[in-house]
């Protein structure tokens, strides 16, 4: 009726504003307290919005930033080892325990002599963890058991989770494992932006000094 009689309340205004509607708190309030209320709970909840917007741009900046940063401090890299120093000099800024890079052998040219054959890692051997905790993700983030430790990271101590990214557009490259000693401190459905971008950059750099396959 009101949608096909637009005129009602222009009509009929004195009648509206003694109207009274049931009201679950005070019995029962004025038709335009009513609305004044509806129009503050959504200003309110456009308020709730815009803050939340507000705080997701500044988590954006600033990860961009951080992304930015680590960037231009692995490209100035001169040596493989140089890459990795950087890299876990980096997460140490951040409170991290360590950075680490795994690189499957069966992808990487990482024989002897090499002096970085501690970063291979048979694929296979790394598939069961791969099943269990990442699925069909190419990133984990939590805790990590010991033998899963022992098998990524085996001088590593103080490990309470982790943050890892498989490497590649297809994650067949191998990995990088960011450590903490929070066991709280990375949890599944934490953002992954960094981790994102980082498993694109990293094989680039890295094909530097070590032949892919």
């Amino acid at each position: 009726y009101l949608v096909n009689n637009p005129d009602f309340f222009i009509r009929n205004a004195r009648q509206i504003e003694q109207m009274r509607v049931p009201h679950p708190v005070r019995d029962s309030i004025s038709l335009v307290e009513w609305q004044m209320g509806r129009q503050r709970n959504h200003i309110e909840q456009l308020e709730e919005e815009i803050t939340l917007l507000m705080e997701q741009a500044t988590t954006n900046e600033i990860l961009f930033t951080r992304l930015i940063n680590l960037q231009c401090q692995l490209v100035q890299a001169d040596s493989l080892q140089d890459l990795l120093d950087r890299l876990r000099q980096w997460a140490r800024s951040l409170g991290l325990v360590d950075a680490t890079i795994r690189l499957f052998n069966e992808k990487w040219h990482l024989g002897a002599p090499s002096d970085f054959t501690h970063l291979s890692l048979p694929r296979q051997s790394f598939e069961p963890m791969r099943i269990q905790r990442l699925g069909n993700r190419n990133q984990y983030l939590g805790p990590l058991n010991g033998p899963e430790i022992l098998l990524l990271m085996p001088e590593a101590k103080m490990v309470g989770s982790v943050a890892l990214s498989l490497l590649g557009k297809r994650g067949d490259l191998g990995m990088v494992i960011f450590t903490s000693r929070d066991p709280q401190h990375y949890q599944q459905g934490m953002g992954t932006l960094i981790l994102d971008q980082l498993s694109l950059i990293l094989p680039g750099l890295l094909s530097r000094w070590i032949e892919p396959v």
